[in-house]
């Protein structure tokens, strides 16, 4: 069955892929998954991260924070 046009596409990375990402180490993608802070998504044995979850969970440092 074909994807509707209006159906944006999700971009699904390696946990390896959302570290390099985001410049941090793989336990620490692995750590918010285990917290439920991010969402995995299990394919067989394979784990992929939605790139739009993970931007999402990213928040700016805040002076004097």
């Amino acid at each position: 069955m074909p994807i509707p046009d209006h159906v944006p596409a999700r971009r699904y990375v390696t946990v390896k892929d959302a570290a390099a990402y985001v410049s941090v180490d793989i336990k620490t993608i692995r750590r918010h998954i285990a917290s439920g802070q991010l969402t995995g998504y299990r394919i067989g044995r394979a784990i992929r991260i939605d790139l739009e979850e993970l931007e999402r969970n990213m928040r700016p440092i805040l002076p004097g924070v």
